[in-house]
């Protein structure tokens, strides 16, 4: 087979999620399948993060116009240079005008569903418009779909309407970096000056929960001792946003307690986690939700939601909050700070059930639906 996969954000610096997701399945593809030709399509960036070998070509093209030009355009032109029996899109969309059998991986179909509240991120907003016009012309023309969770799956099937048999879903994984470090005080000391910190991945996007959580961690700090509060160190997170939502709220008076450093690089995130008092995910609306078993593996108990795929990924053993109770999620920050028996049934709960995820399970998954697709 000739493959071509998408993977145009890999090499750009601050990568996120889809990013990570598209790059750990490439390399793990690359480890197991010497046989097929693959042709790895990427914009130009400064982290070379993904090396060629000898069935394992990597393509970098650029692009007038954004994120449309280079998929639409750039894209779809090298596509019919290719000419791969089966090009694979990895988040969310795909040109629309393609002649080689396609595979979209979509992760969700939030795009499509109606805003809860408002986005205050213009790139997110016009990502929304684009995938929304997007979307459902190329679900149509792809051989199969896939997603990342069994409530994805059977969410995305009903929305759209879809034949079973088209859609499926593959877990994600998490890189094996993500690990209890022995001494993560060297490394979590760049972003906050003290041991005692509570973690929590912001976002301005509403699914993300982040008024809330500040609320709760506000909850939290009025019913502690002044000299026993841990600190809450965001990253990913502006702190003009920050504040925004302290005023509005009129909350300042925990702003001296707030750390915001706004991106903090993946490498140095097991050192975050294992340093971390607790790690809170309170999402509203996750399709899979990877930072869970990234903490997880780093021995960091976690406070997330029970809503979407995240019960289905963190297990029943997890602490699984109601992401809308405010004093709900405060309890349990109170009870991970003072409860040590507590925080370590959590802790050895999530290093047992980390186990059951990996980027080479997905990579063998995928090379089977590459090859169920080529053979169709």
């Amino acid at each position: 087979m000739i493959i071509a996969i998408e993977g145009q954000r890999i090499f750009r610096k601050k990568k996120h999620g889809m990013d990570f997701v598209a790059l750990e399945t490439i390399r793990e593809i690359q480890k197991i399948d010497k046989t097929n030709q693959y042709y790895v399509i990427v914009a130009p960036g400064e982290d070379k993060c993904l090396k060629e070998t000898e069935n394992f070509k990597i393509v970098e093209i650029s692009s007038f116009g954004g994120y449309f030009g280079w998929e639409q355009f750039a894209l779809a032109k090298e596509i019919k240079k290719i000419k791969p029996d089966i090009l694979h899109c990895t988040s969310n969309t795909a040109p629309i005008f393609c002649s080689s059998k396609l595979i979209i991986t979509l992760h969700d179909i939030i795009f499509l569903e109606k805003l809860t509240s408002k986005n205050k991120s213009i790139y997110q907003k016009l990502g929304r418009v684009y995938r929304r016009f997007v979307v459902p012309r190329i679900i149509p023309k792809a051989k199969k779909i896939i997603t990342v969770s069994k409530f994805e799956r059977d969410r995305i099937r009903e929305f759209l309407k879809l034949d079973s048999d088209k859609i499926i879903s593959i877990y994600n994984g998490y890189s094996k970096h993500f690990q209890i470090k022995d001494i993560p005080k060297d490394v979590y000391r760049k972003y906050i000056n003290t041991d005692n910190y509570l973690f929590f991945l912001g976002n301005t996007d509403p699914k993300k929960n982040t008024e809330r959580t500040i609320l709760a961690y506000a909850d939290y700090v009025s019913k502690t001792e002044k000299d026993k509060i841990y600190s809450l160190l965001i990253a990913d997170l502006k702190q003009e946003y920050v504040d925004y939502i302290l005023g509005k709220n009129n909350i300042q008076h925990i702003k001296q307690y707030l750390v915001c450093p706004d991106y903090i690089p993946n490498i140095d995130l097991p050192y975050i986690y294992s340093g971390a008092r607790a790690f809170l995910y309170t999402s509203l609306r996750e399709s899979f939700g990877i930072p869970i078993l990234e903490s997880m593996a780093c021995g960091c108990p976690i406070i997330t939601s029970n809503t979407s795929a995240i019960p289905e990924i963190a297990g029943e053993g997890a602490i699984l909050i109601n992401p809308l109770n405010i004093e709900e999620i405060s309890t349990m920050i109170e009870r991970l700070i003072e409860d040590e028996n507590f925080r370590e049934k959590q802790i050895n709960y999530g290093l047992e059930r980390v186990k059951l995820f990996s980027w080479e399970n997905t990579a063998k998954e995928l090379i089977e639906v590459y090859q169920k697709v080529f053979n169709y």
